[in-house]
């Protein structure tokens, strides 16, 4: 009975870990500020084309991201950056994002006017600037560097990476439905949503930066 109890113990506490670390990563994200880019970028695509270049963008944010889980602690290790900064430069990071999320009228902008210009002109705006730097800029990257100095086994890690997978397929659900996405929730909609990302990424990030004090600290 008491193996039982530690089993739906441990199971609960994993779809916990899983939920939050999927939300704070969905919300870095934000693929829902990234449609309007992905229309316009698509807009001379057919519907097998715009499909293609959303799966590829898709794949391409969760091999960046995944890379990062495995390996960004030995980078910052090999740059001799302790986990107290990494986590404090990530707070900022994700910080100045979600100030921008929420004023997405003023600020939110993904991208520069240039660099839309300069994407139109690419065969394949998948890699760039699709996955990189719409889906998985500065900020998820931060988040996912994050996670992995919290992790403790590979359990975690499994976790951290399913919920790139999850992130990965909610992304591309979001940028094959864009057309349907804009007419149902409008230019107001999909404000309202990315000041609500915007607000739990600045909680995300305020948490980053609380965390690497005290571990700088020994809090």
């Amino acid at each position: 009975m008491e193996s039982l109890t530690d089993l739906s113990t441990a199971v609960y506490s994993s779809l916990a870990l899983l939920l939050a670390t999927f939300a704070s990563l969905f919300s870095v994200v934000n693929p829902l500020a990234a449609a309007p880019v992905f229309l316009l970028l698509t807009d001379q695509d057919s519907d097998q084309e715009r499909n293609q270049t959303a799966r590829k963008a898709a794949v391409y944010m969760f091999g960046i991201l995944i890379t990062f889980l495995l390996l960004g602690s030995y980078i910052m290790s090999f740059f001799g950056i302790n986990l107290a900064g990494i986590r404090i430069a990530g707070g900022l990071i994700i910080m100045r994002a979600a100030f921008s999320m929420l004023s997405p009228e003023k600020s939110g902008r993904k991208l520069s006017k240039e660099d839309e210009l300069a994407a139109m002109e690419k065969e394949d705006v998948s890699f760039s600037p699709l996955a990189m730097p719409l889906l998985s800029g500065p900020g998820s990257i931060a988040v996912i560097i994050g996670f992995a100095s919290q992790a403790n086994n590979v359990i975690d890690y499994a976790i951290y990476g399913l919920a790139i997978v999850l992130a990965a397929i909610s992304a591309f659900g979001i940028l094959r439905l864009a057309p349907f996405v804009r007419k149902w929730l409008g230019q107001t909609g999909l404000s309202a949503m990315t000041r609500m990302m915007g607000f739990i990424a600045l909680a995300i990030s305020v948490q980053f930066v609380l965390s690497g004090i005290s571990r700088f600290f020994n809090l």
